[in-house]
């Protein structure tokens, strides 16, 4: 595996050796060792998928101390992460990353940051391990369209499938003045 940096400090892109020929493709998804000689040593305690239309939106969302492993199993999308560490240089700063099912490149996103994507092919299914349970209490996120994050989505967010919940979600400067610091930083 190949494991890079990305321009926010925090996330990693995850490229996997692929061994192809007629009968089709394998790879190793997920190696701790890996990651351990790579820093990060995440422990990953339950397994996501998800699968959603073409020109679906989802996020941002984020649970306090959760990290994820995301990974676009089916399809494309392209993939955004939000730094949210109020301390960080970087807070509010986004990045974006195209994942897919020729690639099998995934994005690790660690705690302290929100995640989100966009369905690019037909349908996509993403499936994504994470590093604690899912915790209602501790979940929380901002708007997709949230003009001061400036995300620059392949869509015009009204030309989205977007669900109630996400349309409707706080902007990123409301969030961070309404939560208690623990759910952002994930202390």
């Amino acid at each position: 595996m190949l494991i890079s940096p990305t321009r926010l400090d925090g996330p990693r892109l995850i490229e996997p050796v692929v061994h192809g020929d007629a009968r089709g493709f394998f790879l190793e998804s997920f190696r701790a060792d890996a990651l351990a000689e790579a820093g990060i040593e995440v422990t990953f305690v339950q397994d996501n998928h998800s699968r959603s239309r073409g020109g679906t939106i989802r996020g941002m969302h984020f649970q306090a101390g959760q990290s994820k492993l995301v990974r676009c199993v089916r399809g494309a999308i392209l993939d955004v992460v939000v730094d949210i560490r109020p301390e960080s240089p970087r807070f509010g700063e986004w990045e974006a990353v195209r994942l897919d099912d020729e690639t099998h490149h995934q994005l690790l996103v660690p705690d302290g940051f929100a995640h989100g994507f966009c369905v690019l092919s037909v349908e996509a299914d993403v499936t994504y391990k994470v590093s604690s349970y899912y915790d209602p209490t501790r979940e929380a996120g901002f708007c997709f369209d949230d003009p001061a994050v400036g995300i620059r989505w392949p869509l015009a967010p009204d030309q989205a499938t977007v669900s109630d919940r996400d349309r409707a979600a706080p902007t990123l400067e409301d969030l961070t003045a309404t939560l208690p610091s623990r759910l952002v930083t994930g202390g």
